[in-house]
């Protein structure tokens, strides 16, 4: 028998500053609240957040949280692409709003475009063109 997995439920993420991150990812990025729960037990909020009705985010605050240093090539998780249609459009609007952005790179495999960029913790996000 083997494991049967159907579709990713969700990605989550520790943020170090819950309101800022929230912004990001719900004003910057266009995420939509699905639900937001603060959990007095944990002192923590969680943030259920959809990308176009589709594979929820789970955002979350925990007090003293350790830093994990991230970065596109480092181990572990590389990083969380989003699909757009034109990665230098959707680029162009994050350095509107004050996000810095790598220049446009060319994927080697599929000949596809896409860019990297960080959330406010400074994880590794990427914009991939569909």
């Amino acid at each position: 028998m083997s494991l049967k997995l159907n579709h990713i439920h969700h990605v989550a993420i520790i943020c170090s500053d819950y309101a800022r991150s929230r912004a990001f990812y719900t004003e910057v990025l266009g995420l939509t609240v699905v639900a937001e729960t603060y959990r007095a037990t944990r002192d923590s909020w969680k943030l259920d957040l959809a990308v176009n009705g589709h594979y929820q985010i789970e955002l979350f605050s925990f007090p003293d949280a350790p830093v994990r240093p991230s970065w596109p090539e480092a181990q572990g998780l590389r990083h969380l692409a989003f699909a757009v249609e034109d990665v230098s459009t959707a680029r162009q609007v994050l350095l509107d709003a004050g996000i810095e952005v790598e220049a446009v790179r060319v994927d080697d495999l599929t000949g596809k475009r896409f860019v990297f960029f960080s959330d406010p913790d400074g994880l590794p996000l990427e914009l991939y063109e569909q």
